[in-house]
């Protein structure tokens, strides 16, 4: 059941360059500058204790007064939220870490984080009265628009790379979502998107209503909050493709912060990227204030493959703050880390996921995560989407006849290699 929100508390848009506010009208973008604009909240007005949430549905909107939904009829809810931290004893000790969490998102309703902003989105498309929403997507995001907007009663557009797997384009079709398949990049279908939302209307949800949007990506934030006692951890490992994900999740556990839910946010924020598409990454490394676009971005990492990220300078800005790091990460160490996550923790992760661990056990290698350090990986979605092109099964399967006597012999063999291994 969907919480009541007796009360909006998001007060205005304001400019992360110039500090001009605007009314929380369908805007993009500064009016002014051009610069990125995040939702103000009156958070003065804010009555929350810890005791507060006893009793909430278990889903993001348990954080209602944090999200810009004026009425709760608005409310399109399929349940994303409050996902497993998973305590990971096993790849713990694998990596030599005490205190190791991965934040599971791969069991949202869609299999994936983008569940969380489409959630909000397609809710404030309603209030915005719009009759169809969309989105440029690499795969995730198009599936969860297309889902909430199915229960919405919204027609859904979405534009992906024509290289988006197959099985992503099968679940956004399962929705009733419109796949307008392009040939080029992710960059290349978001500016499509932009003269789309122009030309026809359409509430791109992560271009033309991107302040709302982003706002439900920091619930990861506040559940890793909640589910860690009220405290940040000391080490948290985002994967980055825009950015918007890793600077919501900083916003969030300093807006928790702010109404008092947690004493202090003292957490290292780093971010991963392949180096297959890893300009923030490249730009860290080289000590840069700018982001240099990757033309043709090429890794497993599709879900993630943004080759001019729009929040990557913000990106740099919070990890550099923090005392975090961006770090790259191979097509083959992503494999391995999807393996080794599976294998440990019966976890089954896409790349991006699989990218996350990949760092986390280079931070490691090099020194830069402590033992006892509370530290988490966010696994942003499931490997099922992506598993037939990514892991090869092959080694692992053995034709064999309908014989008691052949499963034996084969049985045998396979016991016998893998104990000389």
């Amino acid at each position: 059941m969907t919480a009541v929100i007796e009360q909006s508390f998001a007060r205005f848009l304001k400019c992360r360059e110039c500090g001009k506010e605007h009314p929380p009208t369908k805007l993009a973008v500064c009016e002014d500058c051009f610069a990125p604009i995040d939702m103000e909240y009156d958070f003065d007005s804010i009555k929350l204790n810890r005791k507060s949430f006893i009793n909430r549905p278990r889903n993001i909107w348990r954080y209602r007064e944090l999200l810009p939904i004026e009425n709760s009829r608005n409310i399109v809810d399929l349940g994303a939220g409050c996902t497993p931290l998973v305590k990971c004893v096993n790849l713990g000790e694998h990596l030599g870490l005490s205190n190791l969490y991965i934040k599971n998102d791969t069991v949202n309703p869609t299999y994936s984080f983008k569940d969380r902003p489409a959630s909000v989105a397609v809710s404030k498309a309603l209030e915005f009265k719009d009759r169809a929403v969309g989105c440029a997507s690499t795969g995730n995001l198009a599936g969860a628009v297309a889902a909430h907007a199915g229960k919405a009663g919204l027609q859904c557009y979405v534009l992906a790379p024509s290289n988006t797997e197959r099985s992503k384009f099968s679940q956004v079709s399962a929705y009733g979502g419109k796949i307008l398949s392009i040939d080029g990049t992710y960059d290349d279908a978001n500016r499509l998107a932009v003269l789309a939302s122009e030309e026809f209307g359409w509430n791109i949800v992560n271009v033309t209503s991107r302040p709302y949007y982003v706002e439900g990506s920091k619930t990861m934030a506040f559940e890793v909050a909640e589910q860690l006692g009220w405290k940040t951890p000391d080490q948290i490992i985002i994967p980055v493709a825009s950015g918007a994900l890793l600077c919501a999740m900083h916003r969030g556990f300093h807006q928790f912060n702010k109404i008092g839910l947690i004493d202090d946010v003292d957490v290292k924020v780093n971010g991963a990227q392949a180096s297959g598409c890893g300009p923030v990454a490249q730009a860290f490394a080289n000590r840069s204030d700018s982001v240099i676009p990757v033309e043709n971005p090429n890794t497993i990492a599709k879900s993630i493959a943004i080759g001019d990220p729009g929040d990557g300078v913000y990106v740099l800005q919070t990890v550099r703050s923090t005392g975090g790091i961006v770090g790259g990460v191979s097509d083959k160490e992503i494999i391995e880390a999807i393996k080794l996550l599976a294998r440990c923790e019966g976890v089954f992760s896409e790349p991006a996921g699989g990218v996350t661990v990949a760092l986390l056990k280079k931070m490691v290698e090099e020194g830069k995560i402590d033992k006892d350090e509370i530290t988490v990986c966010c696994i942003t979605g499931n490997g099922l989407k992506t598993g037939e092109g990514v892991i090869d099964a092959s080694e692992n399967i053995i034709q064999v006849e309908a014989t008691l006597d052949a499963l034996t012999d084969k049985v045998s063999k396979w016991d016998g290699l893998n104990a000389s291994r």
